[in-house]
């Protein structure tokens, strides 16, 4: 996440509706990237999801005619809202789901709507498991479906704690299950041979192994010994395809990570820590694709000052006695995974 500042030079968040210093009203344009004064008779107005229950602070051009901004478009269900409850857990999703938007959009990833683009667009349903027992979270043709009661942190951890995960969280399952949207989209319908789908086999395995008998497998045998070696995650180990949106939410998270470093002044140079010296064909891409010694280095970069970056965030949240922030390791087989995932998310601003 960028870093933001108020008209007055005071430091705005990107979820902020106010300024703490001048007391100005403020709001997140999607389309410039920055943050707006609202002011009547100006040229930025609020989302119709912000004016009425404050779950968003982005804004649209006073001129468009729509009611809701880019992001709330694409809520095709949203809870029940007479159920006070309700209201501020939604406003959690919101926060992840814009968070979410905002990193592919800075990727250069275009996201147009289900409603503008029924093939290609993607839309939400926010829908709680209480109101509809049979909710199940995931993604299908373009639609991804959360439960709302994610939002609640008793419900979300033990349900981390039942599965046995090192992390849950809601902006992760938004990241998670934007990459089998985008899976679905950019490489489902290229040719078998195509280099991409070719690259992505060699990386994650053969994508169409029977998914339901896969996940099924899963859950009853539990997490597999030794699956740090190779995954990012034990449920990464489920199938080809939930190791894709595993890596791929991980690389979001990287790259939102160091934006917020940076942003915030946190350069890797004065941090008093050993860079992690990867072997070079940890950077590179599978053989299907073109190689690029350029390409393999800058990644490699970057995946090294995260690994020292991540390694501070969670010294310094157990200095405070808290779980680690980043409580994964990165294999080699996982920085080969996540060095295709960067390959991807550059291949696809060329192709939006």
């Amino acid at each position: 996440m960028q870093r933001f500042t108020c008209d007055c030079g005071n430091v705005l968040f990107f979820g902020s509706f106010k300024c703490l210093k001048c007391g100005g009203e403020v709001g997140y344009d999607p389309i410039g990237r920055a943050m707006r004064r609202v002011r009547l008779e100006g040229d930025w107005r609020r989302c119709d999801n912000g004016l009425k229950y404050a779950v968003c602070n982005w804004l649209l051009p006073s001129k468009d005619k729509a009611m809701l901004c880019v992001a709330c478009q694409m809520n095709r269900t949203i809870p029940d809202l007479g159920v006070k409850r309700n209201v501020s857990l939604w406003a959690r999703m919101e926060t992840a789901k814009h968070r979410l938007m905002y990193t592919l959009l800075s990727l250069g990833i275009s996201l147009p709507s289900k409603a503008a683009d029924a093939k290609n667009g993607l839309a939400f349903d926010i829908v709680s498991s209480v109101s509809n027992p049979e909710v199940t979270m995931g993604h299908l043709n373009g639609v991804i479906t959360v439960n709302l009661e994610e939002a609640d942190d008793t419900y979300r951890q033990i349900n981390r704690q039942q599965l046995g995960e090192r992390s849950r969280t809601l902006l992760g399952h938004f990241r998670h299950e934007s990459g089998h949207y985008l899976w679905q989209r950019f490489l489902s319908e290229l040719p078998w041979e195509d280099p991409q789908r070719l690259a992505f086999r060699e990386r994650f395995g053969d994508e169409w192994l029977d998914y339901a008998a896969a996940l099924g497998a899963h859950y009853e045998r539990g997490n597999v010994n030794g699956w740090e070696q190779n995954y990012i995650s034990a449920y990464a180990a489920s199938h080809p395809w939930e190791d894709w949106a595993e890596t791929w939410s991980h690389y979001l998270q990287i790259v939102d990570g160091l934006e917020t470093c940076e942003g915030l002044g946190i350069e890797v140079k004065h941090i008093a820590l050993p860079l992690v010296m990867l072997p070079g064909d940890a950077g590179t891409l599978p053989a299907a694709l073109p190689q690029s010694g350029l390409a393999d280095g800058e990644f490699l970069a970057l995946l090294q000052r995260w690994m020292c970056v991540s390694t501070v965030l969670n010294e310094i949240s157990n200095s405070m006695g808290e779980a680690q922030l980043y409580p994964f390791v990165i294999s080699i087989r996982v920085a080969q995974k996540l060095r295709l995932a960067h390959h991807y998310a550059r291949t696809w601003v060329a192709a939006a």
